[in-house]
């Protein structure tokens, strides 16, 4: 039987070797092993049918030591407490190293969104956000799209909260429709920055993306904003994959004709003339650098020894498991970690918070510059603190990343009075 992971003992482990590397005390990795407030609730909805179904939802607000809480809220049918509370954390650390100024959230309700109507989608996402309206705000916790959530889930949030808070609040979630004070980068920012990052890393290790070969396990927003940008810059997209599984071409793919396939069919798998192959498949392919763009957990320490790229950039959040990561370190395959390859989301956020409490200033051209130029400086900052503070034989980017960020977060626990 395959070992199940919990990624919120994962993402502890993360935490126990930075407090460790760091040589901070234990009484620190106390305080940030555990989330300021876990909020459960359940949610009774009524279906189109009339009768009612209950959903179970949560929020985790893991610290706030950097600002008020931020991240988004995944609808899926296996997330649950543990899920939510370790990538409340991983914000935390995607925030501080990004030097916004944010604590880290994370919300999830347990549902099947495929199995609900459109109708059904905004009374469940409404319920949810009456549910938790005490407990978020513009300078409090401030919610974003996930996986199944997206600028119209944001829409229903802002318009429930809105009417309890009687008040006109566009800063109290971000991701959201141009309409209501979103901003149209937002929309390709995680799959834009992850080339980004996948871009810097390149120039470092081969001078340039031309002619390398990628290959992208999850063709959702991320995955194909990441495979369109790094095909446009001269890189070449072998294989992608969605939930139902994978095609290959060895001459390389256009992303745009496979999301129009993908779009029409529901798969990319029913792309013309390629090779079908599994998800599996994919991460084991030889190719210069593997993004994986869809759930936790699919590297691990089952597969890591078949991991061929020379690269991973995760866009992803906890794509890689820590066992994993010991096995492709000593392999020599570098690892662009998830709290920097995928904070693009997150960065563009902040953007648009700060758009929205300015009365909307910015144009889309200067938030893609600030966008990209802040990637290019993280990318940067890991990097150096990489090379030239820790032995690279024995430590990886991951290392260097979460030193980073962990330290920003206890310097501002320090200068509170919290220990």
């Amino acid at each position: 039987m395959a070992h199940v992971h919990d990624p919120y003992e994962e993402a502890k482990k993360q935490l126990r070797q930075t407090i460790e590397l760091l040589g901070l005390s234990e009484e620190i990795y106390e305080i940030l092993a555990y989330p300021e407030r876990l909020i459960q609730v359940r949610l009774p909805v009524k279906m189109d049918d009339g009768t009612v179904k209950v959903f179970i939802a949560w929020r985790s607000q893991h610290n706030s030591a950097l600002g008020p809480y931020k991240g988004g809220v995944r609808y899926h049918p296996n997330t649950d407490a543990h899920e939510v509370i370790a990538l409340s954390m991983w914000m935390t650390w995607k925030n501080s190293l990004a030097g916004l100024p944010y604590g880290g959230g994370k919300g999830g309700i347990r549902v099947d969104p495929h199995k609900l109507s459109q109708s059904e989608l905004m009374r469940l996402s409404k319920a949810y956000f009456e549910a938790i309206s005490d407990l978020v705000g513009v300078d409090q916790d401030i919610p974003a799209p996930d996986v199944y959530t997206n600028p119209q889930t944001m829409a229903w949030y802002f318009d429930a909260y809105s009417r309890i808070k009687r008040g006109q609040y566009f800063g109290v979630v971000t991701g959201k429709p141009l309409e209501l004070g979103g901003l149209q980068t937002r929309i390709i920012a995680t799959g834009f920055g992850t080339a980004v990052a996948a871009r810097e890393l390149a120039k470092k290790l081969w001078g340039g993306l031309e002619g390398k070969v990628v290959a992208v396990q999850g063709y959702g927003n991320a995955g194909y904003y990441a495979a369109k940008f790094l095909h446009e810059w001269g890189a070449k997209i072998i294989a992608v994959s969605d939930s139902k599984g994978g095609i290959l071409v060895e001459s390389g793919l256009d992303p745009d004709e496979v999301l129009k396939v993908k779009r029409e069919t529901r798969s990319v798998i029913n792309f013309p003339n390629a090779k079908r192959i599994t998800n599996e498949e994919l991460l084991e392919l030889d190719v210069d650098i593997l993004v994986p763009a869809a759930i936790e957990n699919v590297i691990t320490e089952a597969n890591a020894d078949k991991i061929k790229a020379k690269a991973i950039v995760e866009a992803a959040n906890g794509p890689t498991t820590p066992e994993a990561e010991e096995i492709l370190t000593k392999k020599g395959i570098i690892v662009v970690p998830d709290i920097l390859a995928n904070a693009g989301g997150v960065i563009m956020s902040h953007i648009e918070w700060v758009n929205n409490r300015m009365g909307g200033w910015i144009t889309e051209e200067e938030a893609r510059n600030r966008l990209e130029q802040k990637m290019m400086n993280n990318f940067a900052k890991v990097w150096d603190y990489w090379q030239t503070k820790l032995d690279t034989s024995k430590y990886n980017m991951r290392a260097a990343a979460y030193a980073i960020a962990v330290d920003r977060v206890v310097r501002a626990m320090k200068l509170r009075g919290w220990i």
